[in-house]
């Protein structure tokens, strides 16, 4: 039973505009394509504060594993006191978020965010953070309060107790 990886394969296209990390993901997002993915995602929310942005618009397939990497990004990007932001306008995909009371949990926009839209790629920085080395645990703590974060992404703290 032979199958046509490249078609399965998802791919990913990433830049930073503006601080945030664009990560258009395509293609299928399975128990196979998950780890890897996975990976990928801890690198990219290994620093303090990150603002990540996925876009799944070009995703055909996504299931539990697919949805656990969605959750694992979340929470690694909450422990830092970040930002996580999906595009999805699947009716599909909705209808898996709300079968498994996830809806509420993501930040879900139908389209860019009008800040990244039509943003040139020569005008983007395209993303080179290397792959953790093979074997080493994760770390997620952060010293960097979330006042901080907002202040570099240009949200006001929070006033009062």
């Amino acid at each position: 039973m032979a199958e046509n990886q490249s078609s399965h394969t998802p791919r990913s296209t990433e830049r930073v505009i503006g601080g945030t990390t664009v990560v258009e993901l395509r293609g299928e997002i399975d128990i196979l394509e998950a780890p890897p993915l996975s990976a990928r995602l801890d690198t990219l929310t290994a620093g303090p504060c990150p603002d990540l942005l996925l876009d799944l618009r070009p995703v055909s397939f996504i299931d539990c594993s697919g949805l656990r990497v969605l959750c694992r990004v979340r929470n690694r990007v909450l422990t830092r006191h970040g930002r996580l932001r999906l595009v999805s306008d699947s009716h599909r995909f909705a209808r898996i978020l709300r079968s498994t009371f996830l809806t509420n949990v993501f930040e879900i926009h139908s389209d860019l965010p009008p800040d990244l839209v039509g943003v040139p790629l020569e005008n983007a920085t395209p993303t080179t953070v290397p792959s953790p080395p093979q074997g080493t645990g994760h770390s997620s703590g952060s010293s960097v309060s979330s006042t901080a974060c907002g202040a570099r992404r240009g949200v006001a703290a929070p006033s009062g107790p």
